[in-house]
């Protein structure tokens, strides 16, 4: 496949679009404001293990259809769980726990992961932004930990959100419940930066671009490298961060992107 040729592939829940090395993965279930619906959460596991195995794609960009990136968990579907015999027990634990099997799956994933968020991002959806790598907010977009207003705390997007923002900005989130506009979501570190209305996708794409001219090796040591050392001891961090950084050294992108630089002419990544 040409690197400009467009290949889509619909799944029921999560619609996939892969162009120049960039897989788009759009949530289409606008009806529920693209809701983590155990079935919603299952589809996103999926096309990440297809892309992490897919050595064309490089960067990926995660969005929504309709008025929401996410609203979070399918509250109607937990809702019902509650009748069953162990009062929704087992439902519950299954969705927890696959809902931070996709989170991690984010941070595991050896290509970045670009958020692009128009509208709303709440409860577990505003998890899902902040287990991105990165994240670009239309103007409009609005982030909420809404938990707690109908008795809820939000205890499993505070992982990842507690890691992206400050412990204080992320415990005002939690506590509060309230909606917050992009310019804070930026403030507080939750986003990158802010776009007009309508352009956060074509700005993530750009930005997808960008980092796809990157050698796919060097991403992959880089990301995998930061988020293991990122909470270790200083002196562990520095261990780990130096092993990752000889074995970026010795690959062969490390060489030939010195000899490019020397050369002054475009390197030639490995398997690009």
């Amino acid at each position: 496949m040409s690197p400009t040729q467009r290949r889509e592939e619909p799944l029921a829940l999560a619609r996939r679009e892969d162009r120049s090395g960039v897989a788009t993965l759009t949530l289409q279930s606008p009806a529920s404001r693209n809701a983590l619906s155990l079935a919603m959460i299952e589809a996103l596991i999926d096309a990440f293990v297809a892309i992490e195995a897919d050595p064309a794609t490089r960067v990926v960009v995660l969005a929504g259809d309709g008025p929401a990136l996410s609203a979070g968990h399918d509250l109607k579907e937990l809702q019902a769980h509650r009748n069953d015999a162990d009062r929704g027990r087992a439902f519950f634990e299954r969705a927890m726990t696959r809902c931070a099997d996709l989170m991690r799956a984010i941070v595991a994933l050896e290509k970045p992961v670009i958020a692009a968020v128009e509208g709303v991002a709440t409860a577990a959806g505003c998890q899902l932004v902040a287990a991105c790598d990165l994240a670009i907010a239309g103007a409009d977009a609005r982030f909420a930990l809404p938990g707690v207003s109908i008795g809820l705390f939000c205890s499993t997007p505070l992982v990842a959100v507690g890691r992206a923002v400050s412990r204080k900005h992320a415990m005002e989130m939690a506590l509060t419940g309230d909606l917050y506009d992009a310019e804070t979501a930026e403030r507080f570190g939750l986003v990158n930066r802010v776009v007009p209305v309508g352009a956060a996708l074509a700005e993530a794409h750009a930005l997808a671009q960008r980092i796809a001219a990157r050698s796919a090796a060097t991403l992959a040591i880089g990301k995998r490298a930061y988020y293991r050392q990122i909470d270790m001891p200083l002196d562990e961090a520095y261990a780990l961060a130096g092993r990752a950084m000889i074995d970026n050294l010795l690959h062969p992108d490390s060489a030939e992107g010195a000899a490019a630089f020397l050369d002054k002419r475009p390197p030639r990544w490995e398997g690009a």
